[in-house]
Formats: structure tokens, sequence, C-alpha cells
């Protein structure tokens, strides 16, 4: 069983930054690929990002192109996401999930996930 844990949240102005954490309890996290998803009260959950279990590709969803970065660091079993010039409609909880051997492409179920940690954007 696989655990994750994000962390990294907060209050933030809008045109600000954040870094997200997720750390996980396996030996190898290298050997999973990750995704962040983000869910807002009254809305669906919403892919925001992955990496592939390699690390060598990502794919973010459109709204968060060019301000959002994804990324690994295997000796630390964790995977970041950087966010930049954050929106309030980024406001929501976000949360990490971890698939084995999974790459970066839309559509990959993920078998674990965290409990989320709240992103909130002031306008």
């Amino acid at each position: 069983q696989v655990q994750l844990a994000e962390s990294g949240g907060g209050l933030v102005q809008a045109g600000g930054s954040l870094r997200l954490s997720c750390v996980a309890s396996v030996r190898t996290f290298s050997d999973y690929g990750v995704g962040w998803f983000r869910q807002s009260p009254g809305k669906e959950r919403e892919f925001v990002a992955s990496v592939s279990w390699v690390g060598a590709t990502t794919y973010y969803t459109d709204s968060v192109k060019g301000r959002f970065t994804i990324s690994r660091d295997n000796a630390e079993n964790e995977v970041y996401l950087k966010m930049n010039s954050l929106k309030p409609e980024d406001t929501a909880v976000y949360y990490c999930a971890a698939s084995w051997r999974t790459g970066a492409y839309p559509g990959v179920r993920y078998d674990y996930w965290g409990q989320g940690t709240q992103v909130t954007v002031s306008s």
C-alpha cells in the first residue's frame, strides 16, 4: 500500500507562487507515475499535471500551462508542483495521486491518493 502526503498549500495573493510537495511512503517512488489533481467546492475533480514514472515526460492541462511545473526528486521520494502566477480560479484542494509505472498521458488511472492540501488565492 502506497501512502501519499501533500503539503505546501496555503493562502496567497493573486500573482503569487506556491510549491506543493507530495511525499510517498515507498522506497522507490521513481517506479510510480504521479499526477496532481484539484477540486473546488461544487465542482468535479480535475486533472492538473502529471509526470511519468521515469520522470522524462510531463503533461499539463491547458489552464496551467506556462504557470505550473511538475517535477520529481527521486532521491527524496517527492514530487513537486510549482505554481506561479496564481489566479483566484486556482483555488482548490490539491491532491497527488500515484500508480505503478505509468506515463504522463491523459486518462491515467491512479490507484493511490493523498488527503489533499488547500490552496486559496485571493484577488
